[in-house]
């Protein structure tokens, strides 16, 4: 449909969405209006940045990561998520506009890559997901599966309902069986609460199958990432620690458990998506989850001290959702093959009888 060259257009223009995911990262969490200022600002001086200083990819790099005005020292988060996005775009680019002819898809996955972009780097650095991001990509979802609707895509449903409905029930229930069975099991917080209300938001877009297929890609990256994660972390407490203080115990405080009736009345809330009406009815939130829907958020994101050991899911999670969008026909394919390989003659017999031989 598109030339190959035009990767580099879809990887540029991810990169350009990419600097507006920083104010999204930086504003959001901290309850700063995302219009207001309407500039940009550097946040060590606060002076308002210029044209010389947005250029994605570029005016990091030429201003060598320093603020221009006040010289202080620009996190190289900037850049990465320029260039994360970036590889997103240019790899949905590919897969479904130069590959493949389907924009609608594109457009939907780039949408709610970018949002899961935002999620992973929020997420690693506060341990929150934000609820207006988690609400974007199940509109996000919707507005894909009505078009699929509209044009009498045979994708449009699932099990005799929505796609995106039926994704979004599948996404909540495998997230939340997870904490519920934590819970059961162990009398501990197996699972966040904003990583329940991400997979509803993969499920409704990526549609039951591809959401699946991208929860077991993030237990893969948890588990490989968080193994390597601790033994950094433990070589860098051992560095740290010095002989006087190896062996001491010390007396630490655990939070107690949430309860099984909140854990099931939050569930029952994401299914219906009580949390995402609550962002425009606050009364209703404040009234099902017992918490404001603005104000204690603000309050924790400005108070919340993140400590090393703590590892979290949610970033594994958008992690494995990114990867099974860009490469949902090769994870496809993959797990086809394997399932032939396993059942071959049986699949093979379902599929003669199938087809009337």
């Amino acid at each position: 449909m598109f030339p190959e060259w035009t990767v580099v257009v879809g990887f540029y223009l991810g990169a350009i969405i990419g600097s507006f995911l920083n104010v999204v990262i930086y504003r959001l969490p901290r309850r700063i209006p995302l219009g207001k200022p309407a500039k940009s600002f550097c946040p060590a001086c606060e002076h308002s940045l210029g044209v010389p200083d947005l250029f994605p990819l570029f005016s990091w790099l030429l201003l060598r990561g320093r603020c221009r005005y006040c010289k202080a020292r620009v996190s190289s988060r900037y850049f990465w998520v320029e260039i994360f996005n970036g590889l997103v775009w240019g790899g949905l680019w590919w897969q479904h506009l130069v590959a493949g002819g389907d924009p609608a898809r594109a457009i939907a996955y780039a949408l709610a890559g970018s949002a899961l972009v935002a999620i992973i780097f929020i997420d690693w650095e506060l341990l929150i997901i934000p609820d207006e991001i988690n609400a974007f990509l199940l509109f996000v979802g919707l507005g894909y599966n009505g078009w699929l609707l509209y044009t009498n895509s045979p994708q449009a449903m699932t099990w005799g309902i929505p796609s995106a409905l039926a994704g979004w029930i599948v996404g909540t229930a495998v997230l939340w069986g997870i904490a519920f069975l934590g819970r059961v099991a162990f009398g501990k917080d197996a699972m966040g609460h904003g990583d329940i209300k991400m997979a509803r938001g993969i499920g409704a877009v990526l549609f039951p199958t591809v959401a699946l297929e991208s929860f077991a890609l993030a237990v893969v990256f948890g588990a490989v990432f968080g193994v390597a994660q601790v033994i950094l972390l433990n070589r860098a407490e051992r560095t740290e620690s010095s002989p006087e203080t190896v062996g001491i115990d010390s007396e630490e405080e655990f939070e107690p458990p949430e309860s099984m009736g909140s854990l099931l009345k939050c569930g029952l809330g994401y299914l219906l998506c009580v949390d995402v009406i609550g962002l425009f009815v606050p009364r209703l939130y404040e009234s099902w989850f017992g918490v404001p829907a603005f104000a204690t958020a603000e309050e924790e994101y400005e108070n919340f001290e993140v400590e090393r050991t703590m590892i979290p899911f949610g970033p594994y999670l958008a992690l494995g959702a990114i990867c099974a969008a860009v490469f949902a026909q090769q994870i496809g394919a993959g797990v086809d093959r394997y399932l032939d390989w396993v059942f071959g003659e049986d699949r093979m017999e379902q599929g003669r009888q199938l087809g009337g031989q």
